[in-house]
């Protein structure tokens, strides 16, 4: 209990850290002016032996605290103001919180570690099915060609030469020598162009013998 300590006339007065090292927090007892060490007391485990509230106030705590030598004392330390009791207070938890948080994921990667790992690997015989839309299957040869049209036979049929004029009565004059345009073949029947029909044979002055006078 509080009441029972000398409250009017403090041993010592300073000022109150937490600190951490590791899952190990430490309230350190600091002189307010020059902060030098007065005393310490680590802590391991909260609520714990180490700290524990006074059952008469919330301002009041005791805690052991260590030489670092093995000599231990349990003493009463208290705050003026109820705030700052709250946020000691809450230090504490806070720290403890997260040493409980990194002990359960280092705990799940332990488990993840020693489970059994998972085989993505085919086994002897086992096979696959691939669904690929938009996919045309490809019929006849390996490669298409593109059509070429064609003349009557079937055979491929050269363009007219170029100077032909349509409609004025010339007739192209034939090759002399077969011409080949890129991709085509030559035939026989693209040696020559058709030859001009020959004129008719009546006399186009008409027959003199019968003409009178």
């Amino acid at each position: 209990r509080a009441a029972e300590w000398q409250l009017e006339q403090p041993a010592w007065s300073g000022r109150l850290r937490v600190t951490a090292r590791g899952s190990t927090a430490f309230i350190k007892l600091e002189d307010k002016s020059s902060g030098e060490l007065f005393a310490q007391a680590p802590v391991e485990q909260f609520p714990g032996i180490a700290v524990e509230g006074v059952t008469d106030s919330s301002r009041y705590f005791v805690i052991r605290v260590e030489d670092g030598n093995g000599r231990r004392a349990f003493i009463g330390v208290g705050f003026v103001d109820r705030g700052d009791a709250f946020d000691f207070n809450v230090a504490l938890q806070d720290h403890f919180k997260w040493v409980r948080q990194q002990s359960e994921l280092a705990r799940q990667a332990q488990d993840l570690e020693q489970g059994p790992k998972l085989d993505l690997g085919f086994k002897e015989g086992q096979t696959i099915k691939l669904n690929i839309a938009n996919m045309k299957k490809k019929e006849g040869g390996t490669g298409s060609t593109r059509p070429r049209p064609a003349g009557p036979g079937g055979l491929s049929l050269l363009p007219p030469p170029p100077g032909g004029k349509s409609g004025s009565g010339e007739r192209p004059a034939p090759f002399s020598t077969p011409s080949q345009l890129p991709g085509t073949p030559i035939t026989d029947s693209l040696l020559s162009w058709p030859q001009p029909a020959a004129p008719p044979a009546a006399d186009v002055w008409g027959d003199f013998a019968k003409a009178s006078g």
